[in-house]
């Protein structure tokens, strides 16, 4: 008793079968109909052998009629009943018991076509396999009840979710997002029988005070709901997944700090795979005499980089001899340390080649990065994320082949003429509540330049932003962008008054080119300025409303006090495919 393989389909065979035979460009509401046309077409209507698989038993069975409107069919027990159990005694009068308490209906999602050699029920078996992936992986019970049927449901939900699928199939998602993504599904099922269950019991005529109780309670749940589904359709849409890169803390690494040393003294760990006595004497001439001679310092030797860092306590210092590194895993600098080729970047490369987590995550209190070449190969993940704390780098590369640096809320990232490119993703993306500060870098070559993000749902603080003399070129999209959530103006809940302290420093006289540049390739400095603040002080308005509409609870005057720093000046934008600077609305 064996059924037809249908669970192997590729992506591109799944999008035909639902885009061109299944739904085409069906509405929302149109979706059963469209589903029991196809099967009616493809089905064969009786006489052929499936199993019935439940959670506790599978048995072969005989349909002898469809019912593609209802998704069931009728069948008849086989004999001698052939079937396999799970933590149940199960009998031939027992299953036909079950069988006549169910008028012998069972659904079409529960078959599996039982493989015949003539090839006559193959098409079954398919349909049957579209129709139970369609169920179990695309649609979701709210989608029927969204306001706004005129969208192409295929378009809107079946080809973000489909692409969603294959993407966590190859490897092709974080680990993190996807843990997100199943767990924001899980809790959204979850509110939706909550919801649906509260709202089937209240009485529209009724005033009493356990109908107004429930009133509210049902509207706390809508927007639980809502709020869900936002989050869903963001990691959803390839676009946002993407260029968003949502905010994902599963996954990261929990290494805690450990301190300094406990026997006291500081490390300088070298790591070289091979050095000649002529490159040993230069190191120790110009580096370690000059700075680590002293009695506090000795001297580890390392053959790999990520095992030296992992050897470090705080105040340790790493540096990379000339050589190409390839490690497999992540570097993870959880302390206070220093990590600097000797050399150029280009002489001192570090390559990272397999799937996984990022190349380099940051959570030291104060970590230094400087004449380093980082290179992205076969990656699902950032380059570097600075999670918390702070991170200077200096006279750094990046070649990217995923997404670029990323500064989470609460970190701090000072980066200092540094070159990064090929990122299919920002090459920066800041987020809300951070501190970034970049000087004198390239950024080219990417999908977007500087992503700045801002997320609706969150009270979070602007960033703190310095820009300054770099140059942002070649990118696909735009120089820099701000991603921010679609807010209408009447929301913002203030007037003038509301404004928070935004303080912009208009040049940094201490930084100026020494030549003149094109009006042209800087033009883009004050349009980023501008829609920052325009950008904090609509949202500090909102802020304000948010909390106020809370009642009981009283503003927290720090949060709508905070002050948002913005230094952008002397930034050269060139040949950026949408130009120097736009927003992203969602």
């Amino acid at each position: 008793m064996y059924s037809s393989t249908t669970d192997h389909l590729l992506y591109y065979e799944r999008f035909k079968a639902y885009q061109d035979y299944m739904l085409g460009d069906c509405k929302t509401s149109e979706v059963e109909a469209f589903t029991a046309e196809y099967l009616e077409k493809i089905v064969e209507p009786c006489d052929w052998q499936a199993i019935w698989h439940t959670d506790v038993f599978d048995v072969l069975v005989e349909v002898v009629d469809v019912d593609c409107k209802e998704l069931k069919a009728k069948v008849e027990l086989v004999l001698p009943m052939e079937s396999e159990t799970r933590g149940c005694d199960l009998t031939e009068e027992s299953m036909k018991a079950l069988l006549e308490a169910t008028l012998h209906k069972v659904p079409l999602l529960e078959l599996s076509v039982v493989y015949d050699e003539s090839g006559d029920f193959d098409q079954t078996a398919l349909a049957l396999e579209h129709l139970r992936f369609f169920y179990k992986h695309i649609w979701r019970k709210w989608d029927e009840e969204d306001e706004d049927d005129d969208f192409d449901y295929f378009v809107r939900c079946v080809e973000p979710r489909l692409r969603l699928y294959y993407d966590i199939l190859e490897d092709r998602v974080p680990a993190g997002l996807v843990a997100e993504y199943h767990s924001t599904l899980a809790l959204c099922f979850e509110k939706f029988r909550e919801f649906s269950s509260l709202r089937s019991g209240l009485d529209s005529d009724s005033e009493s005070e356990q109908a107004n109780v429930s009133m509210v309670e049902g509207l706390r749940l809508y927007e639980q709901l809502e709020a869900l589904k936002r989050k869903l359709r963001i990691i959803e849409n390839p676009l946002l997944r993407y260029v968003l890169s949502y905010k994902v803390n599963s996954g990261q690494q929990s290494c805690r700090a450990k301190g300094p040393r406990p026997a006291g003294g500081r490390v300088v760990h070298l790591v070289s795979a091979l050095a000649t006595v002529h490159q040993l004497q230069s190191l120790i001439t110009d580096k370690l005499m000059p700075h680590y001679s002293s009695e506090e310092f000795e001297v580890q030797f390392h053959s790999d980089p990520v095992l030296a860092v992992n050897a470090c306590y705080e105040g340790d210092v790493v540096i990379v001899c000339p050589g190409l590194y390839s490690i497999t895993s992540s570097i993870s600098i959880v302390d206070s340390i220093e990590v600097e080729g000797y050399g150029l970047p280009d002489e001192v490369v570090i390559e990272k080649r397999n799937k996984g987590d990022a190349f380099v995550e940051s959570t030291g209190a104060n970590v230094k990065l400087s004449n380093l070449k980082f290179i992205q190969r076969d990656a699902i993940e950032g380059i570097l994320c600075v999670r918390q704390g702070k991170l200077e780098m200096e006279n750094c590369v990046m070649q990217c082949e995923t997404t670029g640096v990323i500064v989470r809320s609460a970190a701090q990232l000072c980066m200092n003429m540094c070159d990064l490119y090929g990122s299919k993703g920002a090459g920066v993306e800041i987020y809300p509540g951070s501190v970034c500060s970049l000087v004198g870098n390239g950024i080219h070559h990417c999908k977007e330049g500087i992503l700045i993000k801002d997320f609706a749902d969150e009270l979070d603080a602007m960033p703190k932003i310095t820009m300054v003399n770099n140059m942002i070129h070649n990118n696909q999209g735009y120089g820099v962008i701000l991603v921010k959530p679609d807010i209408d103006d009447d929301d913002d809940g203030g007037g003038d008054d509301d404004v928070p302290a935004i303080v912009v420093e208009e040049e940094c006289p201490a930084i100026k080119h020494g030549h003149s540049v094109p009006p042209d390739f800087t033009e883009g400095n004050d349009a980023i300025k501008q829609e920052l603040v325009a950008t904090s002080a609509k949202k500090h308005g909102l802020q304000k409303s948010r909390m106020k509409a809370l009642g009981a609870m009283q503003a927290d005057e720090n949060l709508l006090s905070q002050e948002m720093f913005i230094s952008i000046h002397g930034n050269q934008f060139k040949h950026n495919g949408k130009g120097s600077f736009g927003t992203f609305l969602y």
